[in-house]
């Protein structure tokens, strides 16, 4: 919790009256597709799950003031810590593929992407959302 809640909280009370006196600001945290539910990660879904909850009442909250809080949930990622844990060719590998209808992991730019778009004004109606970036790995399990 202190490392997936708490800097996102305290970051946007920092910012926060800034963005209220400029009635402009996105908030964007990112979360996780393990929130759907995944076996082995519980301290950790609970934590992103929480982070959601989070976002989705900070635009409820601050949605008058023109600020915008959305989060992004990405599905597997190539990464370096993805790979130090599920390295090419294992078993753990194959589990998380299995999963993900486009049969591949996502690519850094890719959520960086999804991230720009919020950012920018062509998601100034966009609030309270969840983003889910996953190559269809939630389908059918929302």
């Amino acid at each position: 919790m202190d490392f997936n809640i708490r800097p996102a909280l305290q970051l946007t009370q920092a910012l926060l009256p800034a963005t209220r006196a400029a009635h402009f600001g996105r908030i964007i945290n990112i979360t996780s597709l393990v929130t759907r539910g995944l076996a082995f990660r519980f301290s950790y879904a609970a934590a992103k799950a929480a982070l959601e909850s989070m976002t989705r009442t900070m635009a409820i909250e601050l949605a008058a003031n023109r600020i915008t809080a959305n989060a992004v949930a990405p599905g597997p990622t190539e990464s370096e810590l993805f790979r130090a844990n599920n390295p090419r060719g294992t078993e753990e590998e194959v589990r998380y593929l299995r999963r993900v209808p486009m049969e591949r992991f996502a690519q850094p730019a890719e959520i960086v992407g999804t991230v720009a778009f919020l950012a920018s004004n062509a998601a100034a109606y966009s609030t309270g959302q969840t983003f889910l970036v996953d190559g269809g790995a939630s389908l059918g399990t929302l």
